[in-house]
């Protein structure tokens, strides 16, 4: 065994307030993403997470969601997954670890979570990202972790520009096709349906992992935002950008400026396509899709950012309950995702209870918020009880083994 021995996880004195607050507050918009995908039992064409709508309040509540949400939050998380990247292994080697056994922690760590996110797509959620994550993390720790920071930014870039080109080739070829010869878009109907609308638990459970075999490849690698964005976390990290925001206050003002503000340009340009107040050609739904994926790169950035302001904005300062109640569901929050899961699938389900088949966009919105105040709760009374998160304690064990 090497006499340099890989110290625990970060203590609560030793973390930086706006990735937690960032953390905690992403898992609010990851429910309000995620849910809408439990609406099975919907007839008529579906190329996204949402069903056609059947009243205001429900067009209203997707117009939002599309514009400020969708696409916009798994980017994020890329950036903070990143970014703690680079903080474990540098706190590694400030406490004497040799370089390889820094570098095997993290793969290691990696690997487990595309275990984590097997296990999960398989029990409850086709949707998954932590095995996305997984992937591409050990995918670029073992390409860019001890590359220069020029490097990283020029990769990124590179990345950000063949999203543009792809997006703007795809409406090119939109265009220039006959209407009436446009290929029809891939329907996730099926997918939603066979997932969440088959009663029969092993049938659905089939589906969940084969979903989620493709979609570890696709989001993880194929779309590039989230590898870009894992790249911009760790370039991020290695200025603590996070960790002393006031000495980055002009970057981190302009980044959410105009990341956000391109996020919802794009995504309410896609939202007035999708609830058909804009008319827009046969076959240019799969173009818009592109916007989201490209403009919500900007937006998970833009969002990190904004929590940097805010995180120096707080610095010095008592949070008060919610705050600190919401800060302590970042520090768990490989455990509240899972939450999410195991307080949406079995509800709303066919295999479960059923709900998602008799409940409309609006009150599923409200649903997700419920549950995320449920595991805001949660958090809250574990860190009152000075407890890790119960997946933070399997992951550690699995990652560090026994201490």
């Amino acid at each position: 065994m090497s006499r340099h021995l890989a110290r625990g996880p970060v203590g609560a004195r030793e973390r930086a307030l706006a990735p937690d607050l960032a953390r905690g507050f992403m898992l609010l918009l990851i429910v309000i993403a995620n849910t809408p995908w439990y609406l099975w039992g919907r007839a008529g064409e579906r190329v996204s997470a949402h069903p056609p709508s059947e009243s205001f309040i429900d067009q209203l509540t997707q117009g939002l969601i599309i514009t400020t949400i969708d696409l916009r939050v798994y980017p994020m998380f890329a950036f903070l997954f990143g970014y703690g990247i680079v903080q474990l292994y540098l706190r590694q080697q400030a406490a004497g670890t040799d370089e390889r056994t820094a570098r095997n922690l993290l793969q290691r760590r990696n690997f487990w979570l595309l275990i984590f996110g097997f296990v999960h797509a398989a029990l409850l959620w086709f949707g998954d990202i932590l095995g996305a994550y997984g992937l591409a993390g050990l995918l670029l720790v073992w390409l860019f972790l001890r590359r220069r920071d020029g490097t990283l930014l020029v990769w990124s870039a590179i990345g950000a520009g063949v999203l543009v080109a792809l997006t703007l080739l795809t409406f090119a070829a939109v265009s220039a096709t006959p209407e009436g010869e446009a290929e029809e878009a891939f329907n996730l109907y099926g997918v939603i349906e066979a997932a969440n609308g088959e009663p029969n638990y092993l049938a659905s459970m089939i589906t969940r992992i084969s979903f989620w075999a493709f979609l570890i490849v696709f989001q993880g690698l194929l779309t590039l935002a989230v590898p870009i964005a894992i790249l911009l976390g760790i370039w991020a990290a290695r200025r603590r950008i996070l960790e002393e925001p006031g000495a980055h206050l002009p970057l981190l003002r302009r980044v959410a400026v105009i990341g956000i503000g391109t996020a919802w340009i794009g995504g309410g340009v896609t939202a007035l396509a999708k609830l058909g107040v804009w008319d827009v050609p046969e076959g240019a739904v799969q173009a818009f899709e592109l916007v989201q994926v490209t403009t919500g790169l900007a937006g998970g950035v833009g969002y990190v950012a904004l929590f940097g302001l805010v995180g120096h904005r707080l610095q010095g300062r008592t949070l008060g309950t919610f705050g600190a109640a919401v800060n302590a569901l970042g520090k768990r929050s490989l455990s509240g995702y899972l939450a999410q899961s195991i307080l949406c699938a079995p509800i709303l389900a066919a295999w479960g209870f059923g709900l998602g088949q008799h409940m409309g966009s609006a009150n599923l919105f409200l649903y997700a918020v419920a549950v995320w105040v449920l595991t805001v709760i949660g958090a809250y009374m574990l860190e009152k009880r000075n407890q890790r998160g119960p997946a933070e304690v399997v992951l550690r064990r699995l990652t560090y083994g026994k201490q």
